[in-house]
């Protein structure tokens, strides 16, 4: 069983794809959002939840795993005044880069835009590099899992250079993700995703749901991962750990 540290935790949906394998078990949080916090509490209501990641100081050794997606406001491609990593919300890559210096965790999983490529991929590379960690990337699509949306997203599996393990990413097609998703999947998940976002309006115009409330739960899922990656993510890392999952 490795033990996680989750930052940038959200809702949990990278501790939530990572336990569904059976071989990781979550030890602490990360999340400076309430709402998400109140989440957190209660899906996980032992596991200690930490707020502020500038402020987090765990001793070397604290968990086999740290994840979590680092905020993109910085970075991605929707935002005009795209700073990267000098941003104030995106260069609290720092910190989690701080953290893996510290902890020294056997596996790293960064999760973030595409748009990192072109906007601090080398700086990610190079801390990582620093540390004395050996890195691999994929962008990874939501609708490869089967989500009603497109969502491409970079995933980046770390490990120290001399352990020897290499190559996690390698699994992933034997565990049922493809590298590249095919048009016809990509334009069923815009369909069912035009289907979804009426089905929302529904809530409010039939059901009477408050608007603040819809935007709220809303927001919460859309800033979560898609559980099923760090799953197949997980299970690729058991499988390179020769850990039946």
């Amino acid at each position: 069983m490795l033990t996680v540290l989750d930052l940038f935790s959200g809702i949990g949906g990278f501790s939530l794809g990572l336990e569904r394998t059976g071989g990781f078990k979550t030890i602490a949080f990360c999340e400076i959002d309430q709402r998400a916090r109140n989440v957190l509490a209660d899906k996980w209501p032992s596991v200690p939840l930490h707020e502020d990641i500038a402020k987090l100081t765990l001793p070397g050794g604290f968990s086999d795993v740290i994840c979590g997606g680092f905020p993109c406001q910085d970075i991605s491609l929707a935002n005009t005044a795209r700073t990267g990593l000098a941003g104030a919300r995106s260069g609290l890559w720092a910190e989690y880069a701080r953290l893996i210096g510290e902890i020294r965790p056997r596996y790293v999983i960064v999760e973030n835009t595409p748009g990192l490529l072109s906007l601090g991929m080398d700086r990610v590379l190079g801390d990582l590099s620093e540390r004395g960690y050996d890195a691999e990337w994929r962008i990874i699509p939501a609708c490869s899992v089967g989500r009603p949306t497109v969502r491409n997203r970079l995933w980046i599996v770390a490990f120290p250079v001399r352990a020897g393990r290499k190559g996690c990413l390698q699994y992933l097609g034997s565990l049922g993700l493809t590298q590249k998703t095919s048009a016809q999947r990509r334009h069923a998940a815009l369909r069912e995703r035009t289907t979804l976002v009426h089905d929302f309006g529904g809530l409010r115009s039939d059901h009477g749901f408050s608007v603040t409330v819809e935007r709220q739960r809303i927001h919460q899922y859309g800033n979560a991962v898609v559980p099923q990656i760090p799953e197949i993510i997980g299970r690729a890392i058991l499988k390179a750990e020769g850990v039946a999952a």
